[in-house]
């Protein structure tokens, strides 16, 4: 047998392989997988979330984020990630594990001495699958001043967040939001110009 051109005919090469559906949703078990005698990390569902456990866990995200990286717990925010999980942040961009997201993290947390998400005005969308998305508000106190959502109407404060959450763990989030929180990035915007936050 070959896989990617090369010869896998070696019993020890690729565990048995096995399809059980469970509630409507396929579940992949996987064997061993050696390669040189190590063993191979993969992105499989081991338990099976709802829509409403998804959402927990974005909220406790949200809410770290208002406690300055806290969990509930007193845990860091980054116990809610998978160790190979991805964030994307405007202008910062790809970070690629708990270690990069926590010098992400680190650098944006740096310039706010305060945040707040406006909790009871999020809107939510659920894909029936890992896949969800959060879009909301939020007000706070970066190094450079004030931002609150709709003051004004083109400034910070307004985001969505798309997540990818598996095994109670976020395997990936991308944020999109503008990252001048204080509105001062406005002489390079023509219908901006002149304009004050």
């Amino acid at each position: 047998m070959t896989y990617n051109g090369t010869d896998k005919s070696k019993k020890s090469s690729v565990g048995r392989r096995q399809f059980i559906s469970a509630g409507g949703a396929i579940t992949l078990i996987a064997g061993a997988v050696a390669a040189s005698g190590g063993a191979a990390k993969a992105a499989l569902t081991r338990t099976t979330m709802t829509n409403a456990q998804r959402k927990s866990v974005v909220l406790e995200y949200l809410k770290a984020f208002d406690r300055g990286g806290k969990n509930t717990d007193g845990s860091s925010i980054l116990d809610l990630f998978a160790d190979d999980a991805q964030v994307y942040f405007p202008k910062w961009g790809l970070a690629n594990g708990k270690k990069e997201i926590g010098k992400l993290f680190g650098a944006i947390g740096s310039t706010l001495k305060a945040i707040r998400h406006d909790y009871s005005d999020f809107n939510w969308i659920f894909s029936g699958s890992d896949t969800l998305v959060c879009e909301g508000t939020s007000y706070g106190v970066h190094r450079d001043g004030p931002w609150r959502a709709g003051v004004p109407e083109w400034g910070a404060g307004r985001w969505c967040d798309v997540f990818e959450i598996r095994d109670w763990k976020i395997q990936r989030v991308f944020i999109y939001l503008d990252p001048d929180y204080a509105g001062k990035d406005t002489a390079r915007y023509p219908w901006l110009v002149g304009k004050k936050t």
